[in-house]
């Protein structure tokens, strides 16, 4: 895949991006909802702004980048994983890398133990990497929802692929 990435003009060119357009692309489903949301937004959409300004580092943050369905490598997957929204910000001092999964009546995946009882190398492989960068402990992990760790780790510039690749 190309680094290049095309500036959107209107929320329904998200929709490209997409693992199952079809599926995925519908009123009130978190794809279409979170596109229409970052478009009409000056910036942060309101819902992101609020949370953000509750940690007094975050009150002067603006993005300078927002890439849509994200794709990151991560180890065990035999495709990269999509984040929702991804984010280049700016405060003062700082740049700031920012990953978004947004919901609109679905939850942030399974638990990590039972997206283990679908169970491959490959998951077990992506676990142990997890599990390993955010030093928990296998009791801890089986509790919290899948997607919520691979977004903590999404952002991490060395897991960028093709980004970092170009950038140095």
């Amino acid at each position: 895949m190309t680094p290049v990435y095309i500036p959107a003009t209107e929320a329904e060119q998200w929709k490209q991006f997409l693992a199952d357009p079809e599926k995925q692309w519908r009123t009130g489903y978190s794809a279409r909802t979170i596109a229409y949301s970052w478009q009409e937004a000056d910036g942060f959409p309101k819902e992101i702004r609020t949370v953000l300004q509750k940690c007094t580092v975050f009150t002067d943050i603006n993005p300078l980048i927002v890439l849509p369905e994200h794709k990151v490598s991560l180890p065990g997957g035999s495709r990269p994983s999509q984040n929702d929204v991804w984010i280049l910000a700016r405060t003062k001092e700082d740049l700031v890398s920012i990953t978004v999964e947004g919901k609109v009546r679905e939850t942030f995946g399974p638990t990590l133990s039972d997206w283990l009882t679908e169970g491959s190398k490959g998951k077990a492989t992506r676990l142990a990497f997890l599990r390993g960068e955010l030093n928990l402990n296998e009791a801890i992990a089986g509790h919290i929802r899948y997607q919520l760790i691979h977004g903590v780790l999404s952002p991490n510039p060395r897991n960028f692929g093709n980004i970092s690749n170009t950038a140095t």
